[in-house]
């Protein structure tokens, strides 16, 4: 982080003597009397020194910041004009009353270019084309029939994951490092099939693309100042890495073009979903839409499962009575098969609970993304004008004491009789986010979630290392691009309980 914060101010000292900004700062500030509160801004930063003494957790400054100046507020970001929503009622506001309002995305210079000008699901404006390719996902892509077709890939996956931990009992394993691993290759055989000729080569470079792509960007708070994107070199560097991963899309795209496919529907990969809409003619994909949308599924698809996993099994260990309800219910369940069978999940009722509690107070992106206002609108008597950035912290709404009783407490129990779901109905939960522009990718992120947490708690015990008691375990947060994990990877010593 130190690095990243002298860079920070370097660029921060080099935008101070540009004068095109103060003409611009100018012209806002006619307009500012009829913006919510907010904390106090310099000229032409804006809030931006704020946000960078505050610390690395984003979210954690924006909840001080909106205990101060109330549940929606305003920040000047540079030139970006944002909007802070920080409690159900306000992000009711943005993601239901007003939706449509609120329903296109900003468009950061790494998303622009890992995402084909912005022409994925994540990032995509509002219009025609976003909107059949969100169709493509709910009904074709990521529907909960296409999600139930890679139950065999999520078993084999999930399970030489187990097998591994069963080689390894009684000594410290990197489960962090595990989950990750494991869980980026099941996402590239659902998306991709089969191994292909040059995909350890794909999944480093296409790693490092997402890695450099979520770093700070100062030209992202300037956007009106084109030349800025180049001096930093991270565009170049993007753009080389893109070129490499494109090259390597194209190889993948051709061999499933080139072999006779009489693979049937249900078995199907994602680039085979892509390429028979495309050949069906009733939506107009061209490859680079292909490549978006399937970069799309390896960003979102991979980490933010990984990480609520990890999440989950680090507070189930630092609270070992839940640890051992979840536990006695997965072994009840599956006692006589002797094995883990997604067909009984629906019979999960604790370690569902577990999951949402999880997901509660680790939302894996724990600001979502970015709206941004098509139009000029008005919240709670305050004037949001027409392209504002709305960012929604769906972390502190997570742990609003209002609604939820012991809010930073883990309890998995408050969801066993509770009717609160993941669908975005219940603004006071959103880790998925709500309306239009909700994850359309949560089934598929969930189902491997359950998968690997039934076998974790059905197969074995756990113990931490070096005679680490429960309590001592350290839940830090850092930032890993949008994705809130653990600071510290999570080594844990696998006890073989029901034979693997």
């Amino acid at each position: 982080m130190e690095s990243i914060a002298i860079y920070f101010f370097a660029s921060l000292l080099f935008i101070l003597v540009i004068l095109k900004i103060r003409s611009s700062h100018a012209a806002s500030s006619s307009t500012s009397s009829k913006l919510p509160p907010g904390p106090w801004k310099l000229p032409i930063i804006g809030n931006l020194h704020q946000l960078a003494a505050g610390g690395p957790l984003v979210h954690k400054v924006l909840r001080d910041f909106s205990k101060k100046h109330g549940p929606i507020m305003h920040l000047q970001l540079g030139h970006v004009s944002t909007i802070l929503v920080s409690t159900p009622e306000t992000a009711k506001q943005v993601m239901k009353t007003q939706d449509i309002v609120f329903a296109s995305r900003s468009q950061p210079l790494a998303a622009k270019i890992i995402s084909y000008d912005s022409t994925n699901i994540g990032f995509a404006p509002y219009g025609e084309y976003w909107r059949q390719m969100r169709k493509i996902c709910v009904f074709d892509l990521l529907s909960t029939k296409r999600v139930q077709s890679f139950r065999s890939l999520r078993e084999e996956e999930f399970s030489g994951l187990a097998r591994f931990l069963a080689s390894h009992a009684g000594s410290p394993v990197n489960l962090t490092q595990l989950l990750h691993s494991t869980m980026l290759a099941f996402t590239s055989r659902a998306a991709v099939g089969k191994k292909f000729q040059n995909q350890e080569r794909f999944i480093s470079i296409l790693s490092e693309l997402l890695k450099v792509g979520a770093g700070f960007n100062i030209a992202d708070f300037y956007p009106s100042i084109k030349w800025l994107q180049h001096i930093t070199g991270l565009t170049s560097k993007l753009e080389k890495l893109h070129h490499e991963v494109d090259r390597l899309l194209d190889e993948i795209i051709d061999d499933h073009i080139a072999v006779d496919n009489n693979t049937t529907i249900m078995h199907e990969d994602l680039v085979d979903v892509l390429l028979r809409v495309q050949n069906d003619g009733n939506y107009e994909i061209t490859r680079k839409n292909i490549k978006a949308v399937i970069l799309d599924i390896f960003a979102a698809g991979t980490d933010s499962s990984a990480t609520t996993v990890d999440w989950a099994m680090a507070e189930m260990l630092k609270n070992p009575s839940i640890l051992e309800k979840a536990q006695e219910e997965v072994r009840r369940v599956f006692g006589e098969k002797s094995y883990v069978d997604e067909s009984n999940f629906d019979q999960l009722k604790y370690l569902k609970a577990v999951i949402k509690e999880t997901l509660r107070l680790h939302p894996p992106a724990p600001l979502l993304l970015p709206r941004l206002s098509r139009e000029k609108c008005n919240i709670d008597g305050y004037e949001i004008p027409h392209k504002t950035q709305v960012l929604v912290n769906a972390w502190t709404i997570g742990r609003d004491s209002r609604y939820w009783e012991d809010a930073e407490c883990f309890k998995a129990e408050r969801f066993l009789d509770s009717s609160i779901d993941f669908n975005g109905n219940n603004f006071e939960y959103i880790p998925f986010g709500a309306g239009r522009r909700m994850c359309p990718g949560m089934s598929f992120g969930l189902a491997n979630v359950e998968h690997p947490l039934a076998l974790f708690l059905y197969h074995f015990d756990w113990k931490l290392p070096n005679g680490m008691k429960h309590e001592e375990l350290d839940m830090s947060e850092v930032y890993c691009g949008v994705t809130v994990r653990r600071e510290l990877n999570m080594h844990v010593i696998p006890i073989i309980s029901k034979p693997v």
